[in-house]
């Protein structure tokens, strides 16, 4: 009885860890942006978040021999990590926190779109197309009407591009995610993850340089807030977070774990509006509710299938 009531309360926490701490990642990066450059930043989270994994998993006695493990591991990790989460830090150098995690929630869309050896179980269900549509129009919505973000100075051009930025981002984690779960490396999860923040690391550290991001950083005049953003982002963002993803892949169905689409743009709306100053606005609340709406369609298929 007493290991059930663990068991239950590991699991509440581990579903607070990806419900708040991924929504708030979103302020964190925008916070430690006023001082550390994205690429940079984005390397310095990722290598110290490795290390501290590769460490635990050589501790557990785990190996990573193979160039299979290392290369496949290297491409997921890069497109995955490297185009998905940076590209979120490069773009809120433009856009709001609360923006940027609105228009990443249409990622179920680009795993329908991409998922090729599943679109015969996509596109014969009449409410994932009406999800597609719904969630798309949500986003052009948000774009068209409700996208600038109003304490900002930089032309809108940037804006847009941050936009861009955002979606081809989302893209490529989906194309990591997917080339990762068709052509899976063999070695445990821990290991994979390992490998896959070190390769994303090294590789943004080298993108850092070569954008000259080194020749403005100064250690020593960076704010105490951006250090502490950073330090969230290295111990709750990519490694707390992450290994409660996986533990609850293994005690829940991936149709409750996956939940988490639905609640963080929430959490970074609010932690935006009340931390950052962000503006909420009626018509961006209309929007998140309609791409969530698109969201919930997409997903209704999946969830019917399971409980039956």
């Amino acid at each position: 009885m007493i290991q059930l009531s663990k068991e239950r309360l590991t699991v509440l926490l581990a579903f607070a860890a990806i419900y708040i701490v991924w929504g708030s990642t979103y302020l964190a990066i925008w916070i430690g942006l006023n001082d550390i450059p994205p690429f940079l930043m984005s390397a310095l989270r990722f290598l110290v978040a490795g290390f501290i994994l590769h460490i635990w998993c050589w501790c557990k006695g785990e190996t990573f021999r193979g160039t299979q493990v290392i290369t496949r591991n290297t491409i997921s990790g890069i497109l995955m990590l490297v185009g998905g989460t940076v590209s979120v830090a490069w773009a809120e150098q433009y856009l709001s926190s609360s923006l940027a995690a609105t228009i990443v929630t249409i990622l179920p869309f680009w795993f329908v779109l991409l998922d090729r050896p599943h679109w015969n179980f996509y596109f014969s269900h009449k409410a994932i197309i009406a999800g597609l549509i719904l969630g798309f129009a949500g986003v052009i919505l948000l774009l068209g009407y409700g996208g600038n973000k109003s304490s900002s100075t930089l032309g809108h051009s940037n804006q847009w591009l941050g936009v861009v930025v955002l979606l081809f981002g989302g893209i490529a984690w989906t194309a990591g995610s997917l080339y990762s779960k068709y052509k899976p490396a063999k070695s445990s999860l821990l290991a994979n993850a390992s490998v896959q923040l070190l390769a994303s690391g090294f590789f943004c550290l080298l993108v850092s340089w070569l954008f000259g991001e080194w020749n403005h950083f100064a250690p020593q005049k960076i704010a105490s807030s951006s250090w502490l953003a950073l330090l969230y982002l290295i111990v709750m963002g990519s490694i707390v977070t992450y290994l409660s993803y996986l533990y609850l892949l293994k005690k829940r169905s991936p149709a409750q774990v996956s939940s988490y689409v639905y609640i963080n743009p929430v959490i970074a709306l609010l932690l935006g509006s009340f931390i950052a100053n962000e503006s909420i606005t009626t018509l961006k609340i209309i929007c998140l509710v309609i791409i969530l709406g698109g969201v919930l369609l997409v997903n209704l298929p999946r969830y019917t299938t399971r409980t039956n």
